[in-house]
């Protein structure tokens, strides 16, 4: 039987979100690209062939299709791997469930969106599922290499914590991070990104006439702005209320940084919309820019909400790891 260690458990989760960022990643190309259509109504095949015609449409399509049954392979491997040798984490387990539930969830709507065309409120939760996998992957491989980095440093006699109020509010920004994900999926699918002209005003006034396109785009302004703000306030609560917590204060300036990084992807966006390859580059930008932030706020409430446990949440992380320990020396018995 192959003992799988840390470091290769946490090389297969580096893997996975690898392969899940670039299904991710694919799915943003067909939409902007409008080559959902590209392999016809034929599912799994392309058009009714195995290899499919050398059309941009399709090779795009199909190539999509390619690394998201690969994203679901590689998820099962990583749930099966991490459900043997870390069962006794279940935080662990928890995530490559998770990776794997929400890849079958938007692979099934992709197929279903190629067999009857879907609205574009659905399409949106079509990507807002495929981040959930994508977050997912990168909680796992976050919290695998934190349990290396724990085996490998001295023991500390501290034990880090934090408040309720930064874990509720930590909580209710992941909330509201994927709603303006899924407002911003809707504009994509609505193509209402070129409702409001012009940055940072819409159509050259602060609140332009809310109709159609324009209204769509410009809810989606002001909710990106109010996220703007939320994740500067989660940031310097991290950082400047948690001077022994690296961990916390790494994290949360992640966080502002890649809302920064949206931010000006999205005002990128807009200024581009002339220019079809640099409006491509900018889309993709902006989604690197949420695929990560998304990753990093779900794996920050989950770090919250195992510190503001009992009091202790690095003790209980310490006990999780020596159960780990602990079963790795009886299996090599």
């Amino acid at each position: 039987m192959i003992l799988l260690n840390t470091k290769q458990l946490k090389w297969l989760s580096y893997a996975s979100v690898l392969i899940m960022f670039l299904a991710t990643l694919g799915g943003t190309v067909v939409t902007k690209t409008e080559s959902g259509l590209g392999c016809g109504t034929d599912f799994p095949l392309c058009n009714g062939k195995f290899v499919p015609a050398h059309t941009v449409a399709s090779i795009i399509e199909y190539s999509h299709r390619a690394v998201s049954g690969a994203a679901g392979l590689l998820a099962l491997g990583a749930y099966i791997a991490f459900r043997v040798y870390r069962k006794m984490r279940r935080d662990l387990v928890g995530y490559a469930g998770l990776a794997l539930i929400f890849v079958m969830v938007q692979a099934f709507m992709g197929a279903m969106a190629v067999k009857s065309p879907s609205s574009s409120a659905v399409m949106a939760l079509h990507f807002g599922f495929s981040l959930i996998a994508f977050a997912s992957s990168v909680m796992l491989a976050l919290g695998i290499r934190q349990e290396e980095r724990q085996q490998q440093e001295a023991p500390s006699k501290g034990a880090y914590t934090v408040t309720k109020g930064f874990r509720n509010l930590t909580w209710f920004a992941t909330v509201y991070t994927y709603i303006v994900v899924y407002i911003g999926a809707y504009v994509s699918h609505t193509d209402s990104a070129g409702g409001c002209s012009g940055w940072p005003l819409c159509n050259g006034e602060f609140i332009p006439e809310l109709s159609g396109g324009v209204g769509i785009a410009f809810f989606h302004r002001v909710a990106a702005a109010l996220l703007f703000v939320l994740m500067a306030l989660l940031g310097h609560w991290a950082f400047w209320r948690h001077p022994g917590n690296r961990e916390i204060r790494l994290l949360g300036v992640a966080a502002t940084a890649l809302t920064a990084t949206q931010v000006l992807t999205g005002a990128f966006i807009v200024l581009t919309l002339d220019n079809l390859e640099v409006y491509l580059f900018a889309s993709l930008s902006h989604m690197l820019a949420i695929a990560g932030l998304f990753g990093v706020l779900c794996y920050l409430s989950v770090r919250t909400w195992q510190l503001s446990r009992s009091g202790s949440g690095k003790l209980l992380e310490d006990s999780s790891i020596s159960s780990v320990e602990s079963e790795a020396a009886n299996s090599r018995r």
